[in-house]
């Protein structure tokens, strides 16, 4: 049986550059610009849109299910945290399962990560077309034409708004990663304020009787609010895909991860609190805009509404752009290794970004967010990104086994029993989705398994006798 292809962590950050320059990456992000963009991943439609979901499986135990989805992603966080500071490489969970479990199990990682970082990015668009035309109709009166709003899954035609998001996400990252840094920056700002400010709204309105009964559902409820509040996570590992293009990744990556996850769900369950303190779950979960809906509401005002339709519509895009940039580096980092095409490690010399890789993945993209309804893929993309984390914390055994003296800037705390926790928590929600969700998935990892044999394999850099690699033989970086 040939030994399996198993790239260490040391030649991994060699082939990428990431203690330099890495293959024509600047180095641009810092601290605060990290936080941001893992705020800027995250926080969106699971939270603008998503929200009503979540509350009409929990009541307004809710709050219990961001907490229980928040604890599932902080075990994982930990594990992320540390390998994103010992390996700071583009490629995230792909290149630390390859640095833990060998190339087959990297490329199915990757595979699992075009559903968290691809489909989600459709999944979002699709929200953001709501709060366009909520924001439009506050405003001047006006929405897009339900053919030119919705999906035919949906009763349109095709979902324009969705596209055109994803197409200035697109324009933006091509044009390079600090200005892409920035503008993320000053859309998560925008979105913070914009919560904070809906939170002492709905507060103003609080009432005590809404949150009784508290948990209508019972336990089982609760722990479908929490697979349903999960997608509300998803992105923060996002900031692990910057590991070529941060200051110190070392240092920050394991710093923003953490401070990302604490400073996301304090927000989310203060705001879940809000709105169901201001109006009662059964409004907040029979409508598919709450937050406007409740800002309306409470304030007796369109303007309120319109106010937080705008930040949705900002919030959402930024998760766009966050998103998108994740999903090119984590495809530049397969095709540096062979395998899928050359065309997603190509980097522009001029502007320092894989601009065919981006307009390859956004066009993509934008075709799914134009034809398919977003309850089409949000349980899809939660198991996907729930096996991705599972895997990430059985990296982290795997790599204090074989790789001991490996310099980790951050160490999982409680080691063995946080990775593990963090395995049970994720095993539970991928669980929580149904079997309809799980033969969908098992029938996605044939299909990716079929591609890694058919394509990868045979194209992989490390193709030589059993699986072998010569140090410093990777092929340099391409540039289009």
């Amino acid at each position: 049986m040939p030994a399996p292809r198993i790239k260490s962590p040391h030649l991994l950050v060699a082939e990428s550059g990431a203690d330099r320059e890495g293959h024509g990456l600047k180095r641009t992000m810092g601290l605060f610009q990290l936080i941001c963009f893992g705020i800027g991943a995250v926080v969106g439609t699971g939270i603008f849109v998503g929200l009503s979901q979540s509350v009409a499986s929990a009541g307004p135990a809710v709050v219990v299910s961001f907490v229980l989805a928040a604890i599932t992603c902080v075990f994982t966080a930990f594990s992320f945290a540390e390998l994103g500071g010992a390996i700071p490489v583009s490629g995230s969970s792909y290149s630390f399962a390859y640095a833990g479990l060998g190339e087959t199990s990297a490329f199915l990682v990757g595979w699992c990560l075009l559903l968290e970082y691809g489909v989600s990015i459709s999944a979002v668009a699709v929200g953001w077309s709501q709060y366009v035309n909520e924001l439009l109709h506050s405003l001047v009166g006006w929405r897009f034409p339900a053919a030119l709003s919705a999906g035919p899954g949906d009763g349109g035609v095709v979902n324009l708004p969705a596209v055109l998001v994803i197409a200035l996400a697109a324009v933006l990252l091509v044009r390079g990663v600090r200005e892409s840094a920035r503008a993320t920056a000053v859309m998560a700002a925008v979105k913070l304020v914009v919560l904070v400010a809906f939170c002492a709204i709905g507060f103003t309105a609080f009432q005590h009787g809404h949150l009784t009964p508290f948990s209508p559902a019972g336990f089982g409820g609760i722990g479908a609010g929490t697979t349903a509040a999960f997608f509300s996570y998803i992105g923060f590992d996002a900031i692990t895909t910057a590991g070529e293009e941060a200051k110190n990744p070392r240092r920050d990556i394991p710093v923003a991860v953490l401070v990302c996850m604490g400073l996301v769900t304090l927000l989310y369950c203060a705001v879940a609190l809000a709105a169901i303190g201001a109006v009662g779950s059964h409004k907040v979960a029979t409508t598919s805009a709450a937050l406007s809906y409740v800002v309306d509401s409470v304030t007796g005002s369109d303007l309120g509404g319109a106010v937080v339709a705008f930040g949705a519509v900002v919030a959402i895009a930024s998760v766009v752009l966050a998103v998108t940039y994740g999903q090119t580096r984590i495809l530049m980092s397969m095709s540096r290794d062979g395998l899928v095409p050359h065309v997603f490690e190509k980097v522009s010399p001029r502007t320092a970004t894989p601009v065919a890789g981006t307009l390859v993945v956004s066009g993509v993209f934008a075709v799914i967010a134009a034809f398919v309804p977003l309850d089409a893929t949000v349980n899809l993309c939660t198991i996907g990104t729930l096996a991705v984390m599972a895997v990430v914390n059985v990296v982290v055994f795997a790599l204090r086994r074989r790789e001991p003296a490996l310099a980790r800037g951050f160490r999982v705390p409680l080691y063995p029993l946080s990775p593990l926790l963090g395995i049970a928590c994720c095993l539970y929600l991928m669980y929580e989705t149904g079997w309809h969700t799980w033969v969908q998935f098992a029938v996605f990892l044939v299909v990716g398994l079929l591609v890694y044999l058919g394509y990868g394999r045979r194209h992989s850099t490390m193709a030589g006798p059993g699986g072998t690699v010569t140090p410093g033989a990777a092929p340099a970086a391409r540039e289009g």
